[in-house]
């Protein structure tokens, strides 16, 4: 008991009675997003076998843990927990339950364009079927649902396809696929690297920053399906400069450490063909039975993607890193869901560590002009230019006709503000200016997705720039 004491006054924002009355509960406390995920993580250790789930209200920016097995208020585990700071609920399925459950799914209901995911605001499973499960496969699903009893899930039919957001033909990047990069790691042997989605990584082994450019990368793992899809790629030169950081626009977002998904936590994506989109977490330890195989361990979100996001990061405000664009369905015209490779199991599984090195590029002035890599003309990532256009000098390309090409005066693609290391539009991409240093940021579409405190809230600032890449920062 007193370790439990000592270990709730090391959480956040907790609050000790003044009175020294173990009995009296706080109030919830208002938290951070980042805030709630590290005290859940806490908190999960804390309660041990009661545990069973949390999610974060942004309403009321409180975090809510879900416990089971207790015997009331006077149970000092739920005594310390409300002390940190967390609504605390009694719940009816435990997440061994829900675990059984899902193994009931898997062995029963494995049908290509399925998935299920716990959702601990609902405590049950959020079993989703997309538009190609009919007929006898529907009615094998929802027969399969509700065997496991009236409470432990629920069933939606989704109006898209479960697919990978890989994109083949257009613009990329390694055997004919575009993807886009996650975040820049460092491997386990010193050098560097990065992440991206497996489906990437089991399609090519080497990658290029330019359609039809010499590979800057080779794959050194790669996962997909099975338990997870995540990739990580080499960097080719070891002297390499790969910062910690996404570029969202006129802005970059630094990356300062991995963290765990939370539901309810408001989430942003960054990928080569959509650019910028926010959302929500709905669900963790997601099944999704893509048409190549099945995958584990996945976030799911209702952020958009398209084809050609595959691997982008999804970060939160404040620079955690939480994970990888995997697939799903829909567009970003009408909406569907996502789901993503957590970072941290990446990492460990990788055996890399997130972050490394400084600046990229030297020289004068790469990037997307003095508009700053911002509208439709501009906005030119790593991964992959707009075919019209995109923006930015790159180090390996530039634009084919009135772009800032890869010669002298676009300074080799290496800008003292920025890298414009990658490629460029292919018809009217945007110049080099001094000013920029943004030429392998996503742009919105009309002023750039702006990034910064609000993180790149983007339909104000730059409506999903369709040129607008995650890439290499």
């Amino acid at each position: 008991m007193a370790a439990l004491g000592a270990a709730a006054l090391l959480l956040p924002n907790a609050n000790a009675s003044q009175d020294g009355d173990n009995t009296v509960a706080a109030a919830p406390k208002t938290l951070k997003a980042s805030d709630a995920s590290d005290l859940a993580s806490q908190l999960e250790k804390l309660l041990g076998d009661a545990f069973a789930g949390s999610y974060y209200d942004d309403g009321q920016k409180q975090l809510v843990v879900n416990v089971v097995n207790v015997s009331g208020d006077d149970n000092n585990v739920v005594v310390q927990a409300k002390k940190a700071g967390a609504q605390v609920r009694q719940v009816e399925n435990s997440p061994a339950e829900l675990k059984a459950a899902s193994q009931t799914l898997k062995a029963k209901a494995t049908i290509p364009g399925t998935s299920w995911a716990v959702d601990p605001k609902t405590n049950k499973l959020l079993v989703t079927a997309d538009s190609t499960v009919t007929g006898g496969k529907w009615d094998r699903l929802e027969s399969t649902v509700n065997s496991l009893g009236a409470n432990m899930a629920t069933i939606k039919k989704s109006a898209g396809t479960f697919k990978t957001f890989v994109s083949g033909g257009d613009a990329i990047f390694g055997g004919g696929a575009r993807c886009s990069l996650g975040f820049n790691v460092t491997a386990g042997d010193g050098s560097p690297a990065f992440l991206t989605a497996g489906h990437c990584g089991v399609a090519a082994e080497q990658w290029s920053d330019s359609e039809n450019g010499e590979p800057i990368g080779t794959v050194d793992q790669a996962v997909f399906p099975g338990d997870g899809d995540f990739a990580l790629v080499k960097y080719d030169d070891a002297a390499t400069q790969a910062p910690s950081e996404v570029n969202v626009g006129q802005q970059k977002v630094a990356i300062t450490e991995a963290g765990e998904a939370t539901v309810g936590t408001e989430v942003f994506r960054m990928g080569s063909t959509t650019g910028l989109s926010n959302g929500q977490v709905l669900g963790l330890d997601a099944t999704v039975n893509y048409p190549e195989g099945t995958v584990t361990g996945l976030i799911q979100t209702d952020v958009c993607a398209e084809p050609g996001d595959s691997g982008g990061s999804l970060f939160t405000q404040d620079g955690q890193a939480i994970g990888l664009t995997s697939g799903g369905s829909g567009d970003c015209t009408v909406g569907g869901e996502t789901f993503f490779q957590p970072v941290t199991t990446a990492l460990e599984a990788t055996g890399a560590t997130l972050g490394a090195g400084g600046a990229a590029g030297g020289g004068a002035g790469a990037g997307a002009g003095e508009e700053a890599g911002a509208g439709q003309d501009a906005g030119a990532g790593q991964e992959a230019g707009g075919q019209d256009n995109g923006a930015g000098a790159g180090q390996e390309a530039g634009g084919q006709d009135n772009g800032a090409g890869a010669g002298e005066e676009a300074g080799q693609g290496a800008g003292e503000q920025g890298a414009g290391q990658e490629a460029g539009g292919q018809d009217n991409g945007a110049g080099a200016g001094q000013e920029a240093g943004a030429g392998q940021e996503a742009g919105g579409q009309d002023n750039g997705a702006g990034a910064g405190e609000e993180a790149g809230q983007g339909a104000e600032n730059g409506k999903n720039g369709g040129d607008g890449q995650n890439d290499k920062h």
